[in-house]
């Protein structure tokens, strides 16, 4: 009894396992480069570890088929690769943001390994993903993920299938919204290069001597880095109601 017992908490703490472990390994923050590989395993195993008691219940039990085995922990893996494919969707409006800023403040060419999305981004683009990243930890935020882990088996039982169409569904509708929040919240400095360089154009055609590229560059560099100093802290505020927003569906 007391190895049935053994074997079906095993069982059911490695299905947990599975979910929770595929949504930290690429949660923005939790997967970054610079966290430690070990501090990762140990966090996805504490979670573990803290729901399996919770979830034994509504879980399947063992498989007498190895297959069948290999089945249920390939579609938890695909839930929690989805689950934390949202986060990192989300996080990239400041991404998208970032970029389109440096771009309108004539910086898009200062590249900077980006630790968070591991690869070469505008020094704009890294300070808003970073900036985003500690408002979520500061506020709470972060909490979210441990919520909709608990809720995602609701959604998605182990064991009973998922559709992947619908799942699609949602991924591209994430990247829309997505884009869509890093263009709107880059906007204010769209309309003030584009006033800018309107003003430089006919300044340049009043003053045909005028070195327009060495006069030019240095107030635009000043008053894009003004502008974002102004509008940093409701940038931030916006995208975490975006964050926020992005999991409720499946928050009950």
């Amino acid at each position: 009894m007391l190895e049935e017992l053994l074997k079906i908490n095993v069982f059911a703490f490695m299905l947990v396992l599975a979910r929770v472990g595929a949504m930290m390994s690429i949660l923005p923050g939790i997967a970054a480069a610079y966290v430690s590989p070990r501090i990762r395993v140990l966090l996805a195993i504490s979670v573990g570890v803290v729901m399996t008691p919770v979830l034994a219940a509504n879980l399947p039990g063992p498989p007498d088929n190895q297959w069948v085995l290999f089945l249920l922990l390939a579609g938890e893996i695909v839930v929690g690769v989805f689950l934390g494919g949202l986060a990192v969707i989300l996080v990239g409006a400041l991404q998208t943001a970032g970029t389109l800023i440096a771009l309108f403040a004539a910086m898009a060419n200062a590249l900077v390994q980006d630790p968070i999305s591991e690869q070469q981004s505008s020094i704009i683009a890294n300070l808003l993903t970073a900036a985003g990243l500690v408002v979520i930890f500061a506020t709470d935020s972060h909490h979210v993920y441990f919520m909709v882990l608990a809720e995602s088996y609701v959604l998605f039982v182990p064991g009973e299938g998922f559709s992947t169409g619908d799942m699609a569904l949602m991924l591209a509708r994430r990247i829309a919204d997505s884009f869509a929040l890093g263009f709107q919240l880059s906007i204010p400095f769209l309309i003030i290069a584009m006033v800018y360089y309107i003003g430089l154009g006919v300044l340049g055609r009043l003053m045909p001597q005028l070195p327009v590229f060495f006069f030019g560059l240095p107030i635009q560099l000043t008053v894009q880095i003004g502008a974002l100093m102004i509008v940093f802290s409701s940038i931030m505020m916006v995208f975490l109601n975006h964050f926020q927003q992005g999991y409720v569906v499946f928050l009950g």
